[in-house]
């Protein structure tokens, strides 16, 4: 898979941990940015990663910042971009397997190394339960329908 991964200057180191397992694991990780601890501001970095994700250039996209919810909500922005903060396995899990997100966002500041692995593991390999699970698919239809309905295309 070819993941876009971003951050601001709270989720550099975690980002490149992340971005290490995710390349020995096979996937291609195509880095956004910022790439040191700089302070920054986070949308230059999260919005073309979340271009690319939008787009299709990218499958699904890793953000990092300090809580997590600055990412989603630019994310959230694009049309085709269904981002999800998760601080633990679980609810990472559920939001690829209820929600079929393709983003996943963590706060560097909130959560340590460790747990933050761990998120990344559930969320990339975790399925979409869609696909045999029609609530879900019908749920998921749902959000898509109010974005065509609300949200202006590129």
């Amino acid at each position: 898979m070819r993941i876009a991964m971003a951050n601001d200057h709270a989720g550099t180191s975690l980002k490149y941990e992340i971005a290490a397992w995710l390349r020995s694991t096979g996937h291609e990780v195509v880095d956004f940015g910022t790439y040191d601890e700089e302070a920054c501001d986070l949308p230059d970095f999260v919005y073309p990663a979340s271009l690319a994700v939008a787009s299709g250039d990218c499958d699904r996209g890793i953000f990092v910042d300090g809580v997590g919810y600055g990412s989603a909500m630019i994310a959230n922005k694009l049309p085709g971009v269904f981002a999800a903060v998760a601080q633990d396995p679980f609810c990472a899990a559920l939001a690829r397997s209820h929600s079929d997100t393709n983003v996943l966002c963590i706060g560097g500041k909130i959560i340590g190394s460790a747990l933050a692995m761990e998120v990344a593991k559930a969320w990339m390999s975790t399925d979409w339960l869609g696909e045999t699970e029609p609530k879900y698919a019908r749920r998921v239809a749902k959000v898509v329908e109010l974005a065509e309905r609300h949200v202006r295309p590129l």
